[in-house]
């Protein structure tokens, strides 16, 4: 069967937020019409996920399966590991400054250029490793923005238990969440060696005894793309019906 393809585009934003411009890249399926409305997510680390992850090749297929409601990706690319660092990290100088890009200039750009559905359930945010973080971070400081969270091993630190502790109002936001059991010694960006597996599972323990909407796995592997691509399809499915 042949798949109808999507296009993809790059687009920039000029974020007043940061002072800077922010390249985007941009999929809209193969069907797209301005006289449908669309769910959009927004994939950190957005150039991975487009030529590791081969996100618009998973999304075509599970638009033409009819798996997934109509959807626009978004991907925002990181300028350098060490522009990641500071924008994604909690402790990274653009952290939140980063998070306010993402809720009030992004999302009303996206907005203004598409027709989305202007709603928290319409918009998830992605993310692998520290985009994992920041995407989780965002949808808690921004629940009524983002309803959805696709997390892919992601960083976890105390200060990511707490938010997740404290917040709220768990029920506005769909969590998904995979760690691989091999993760007990990931090499950092700073080129430290971190176990991410044991904090993953306590924060899976704070999310499940919180009540969120969660999905939650460990996979037989380690902390690449290796993983995290075939997991694309099931993660997009469940979160973008």
């Amino acid at each position: 069967m042949t798949v109808n393809k999507g296009t993809v585009r790059e687009m920039t934003i000029h974020s007043k937020i940061l002072n800077e411009e922010l390249e985007l890249i941009v999929y809209l399926p193969a069907t797209f019409s301005p006289l449908y409305k669309y769910n959009v997510l927004i994939a950190q680390d957005g150039r991975d996920y487009f030529n590791l992850g081969r996100v618009a090749r998973v999304a075509d297929s599970l638009l033409e399966s009819k798996e997934i409601a109509n959807t626009i990706i978004v991907g925002v690319p990181y300028k350098s590991v060490a522009d990641r660092r500071r924008k994604y990290h909690p402790e990274g100088e653009q952290f939140p400054l980063y998070k306010r890009f993402l809720g009030e200039e992004l999302v009303p750009f996206l907005d203004q250029e598409f027709p989305t559905y202007q709603m928290g359930q319409g918009r998830a945010l992605i993310g692998d490793s520290l985009a994992a973080t920041i995407s989780l971070l965002t949808a808690l400081e921004y629940p009524h923005t983002f309803g959805k969270v696709i997390m892919q091993s992601p960083l976890v630190n105390n200060h990511v238990l707490r938010q997740v502790e404290k917040f709220e109002e768990p029920h506005l936001l769909d969590l998904y969440h995979v760690i691989g059991t091999g993760e007990t010694e990931v090499k950092t960006t700073k080129g430290e060696v971190e176990d991410f597996l044991t904090p993953n599972r306590e924060l899976h323990k704070i999310i499940s005894n919180k009540g969120y909407p969660y999905f939650y796995e460990e996979f037989n592997g380690n902390h690449t793309w290796t993983h995290w691509q075939p997991d694309l399809p099931r993660a997009l499915s469940k979160m973008l019906k």
